[in-house]
């Protein structure tokens, strides 16, 4: 074959090549919370991530802007708005997150867990509390307005108090990490954080003597 059949043959192949479509990769994403001016979205079934306004989400996306309940994300020029209550997050079927609990001398069981992503509060088991109760301090730490949150009154050995009822983005305690958590927060100083049963109800526990073993369902 001549020289000149062959660059022919070539530029053919070549320009036949350009005609073949390009399949881009349609990512899914979901929006897990809000928090602080962040937005936690789970890619195509991966690790939640925080992501701020204007970060790049993947390659061609990127999250352009957040309100009280949902993310607007743009990808190829595209508008897509996320809510809050839509993901549903796959657990690993290799791996159940669990956290083994040493009970104390007197009994009790405590933890560090995390709020929002924020710095380890120490916490204590508590079946007994309806909601993970915190203080009105640790609160404004994590950035939380909790004054928008619904008012409402718990009877404590003190008395009865006012607390506002707010959702927390997320609550990490070892392994187990939960979202859209409900949470009491109380304006008298609590001295520990109480793990209650708006976190516990959402796991299986197990008590061995002195031990006690959470594990997400």
């Amino acid at each position: 074959m001549s020289l000149v059949k062959i660059a022919a043959l070539t530029s053919i192949i070549i320009a036949g090549a350009t005609l073949v479509p390009n399949f881009a990769h349609a990512n899914e994403f979901s929006l897990v919370a809000l928090s602080n001016g962040k937005a936690m979205l789970v890619i195509d079934d991966k690790a939640p991530k925080m992501f701020v306004v204007g970060a790049s989400i993947v390659p061609g996306a990127k999250l352009i802007a957040i309100s009280t309940n949902s993310a607007t994300i743009e990808q190829d020029g595209k508008r897509q708005t996320l809510f809050l209550g839509h993901a549903v997050l796959k657990n690993d079927p290799t791996k159940s997150s669990s956290i083994t609990l040493q009970a104390s001398e007197n009994g009790h069981f405590f933890t560090d867990g995390k709020i929002n992503g924020g710095s380890n509060l120490r916490m204590m088991v508590d079946t007994g509390a309806s909601f993970v109760a915190i203080s009105a301090s640790d609160a404004i730490k994590l950035g939380i307005d909790y004054k928008r949150g619904r008012p409402s009154r718990v009877s404590t050995a003190n008395g009865i108090i006012s607390t506002y009822i707010v959702r927390l983005d997320s609550l990490k305690v070892g392994d187990i990490e939960l979202f859209q958590v409900d949470a009491s927060v109380q304006e008298n100083e609590l001295g520990i954080c109480l793990l209650g049963m708006s976190f516990l109800k959402r796991v299986s526990m197990l008590r061995e003597g002195q031990q006690m073993i959470l594990t997400k369902k």
